[in-house]
């Protein structure tokens, strides 16, 4: 499996997409909030520069439509954006389509559009944002992958290093990181950890 990677970084900046590209990150979504369509597609654009002739595959987080314009090969839609977005345009212009999950409702409306991947979470209690959904635990992780089958599941919500090795047993193809990366006192070592770590549950 090559898309997405065992260890996938979620950021908020180009400065962070700078440095995750410049370890070697396979793949990494890019979650700007509170921007227009022009400003989305202006960072996307700026993104794909970063990542040109790298390793590090962009995926862009709910701006479909500048990802569209901009080039982009890879977009991620939660639910509320995945009502509002044109799957039928996402496809078209050839863009891989990741969706979010978090209940069995949501994942039947995911699998009607036939994502590339399925993410669940919170899988521990996070304090990144407020969720709607509570911890869904390493059985939900089981249960998930049963349904879906050879499509990637990529674990989201609370990881640490320390507990993903019991999510990839758990079943998770994938594990999506934020604060673990972005708030720990020796980002670049904790991202090199997640490589290596990533590489033996391959």
């Amino acid at each position: 499996m090559t898309y997405p990677d065992r260890f996938y970084p979620v950021i908020d900046s180009i400065a962070w997409l700078k440095r995750l590209t410049a370890l070697g990150v396979g793949t990494v979504q890019l979650r700007a909030k509170n921007l227009t369509r022009e400003e989305a597609t202006a960072l996307v654009r700026e993104a794909l520069l970063v990542t040109r002739g790298t390793a590090t595959k962009l995926v862009v987080n709910d701006w479909w439509q500048a990802a569209i314009d901009a080039g982009a090969e890879h977009v991620h839609l939660g639910q509320e954006d995945l009502a509002e977005a044109d799957v039928p345009a996402i496809r078209r212009a050839g863009l891989t389509l990741g969706l979010s999950t978090h209940d069995d409702d949501e994942l039947d409306a995911a699998l009607d559009h036939v994502p590339d991947y399925v993410a669940l979470g919170p899988i521990y209690e996070t304090t990144l944002k407020v969720m709607r959904f509570g911890p869904q635990g390493l059985d939900r992780i089981r249960t998930w992958k049963k349904r879906i089958g050879a499509t990637p599941l990529v674990a989201i919500g609370g990881i640490t290093l320390e507990r993903a090795p019991a999510v990839y047993a758990s079943g998770a193809d994938v594990i999506a990181v934020v604060s673990d990366v972005t708030a720990n006192a020796d980002p670049d070592q904790r991202v090199r950890a997640w490589l290596a770590l990533a590489g033996q549950a391959a």
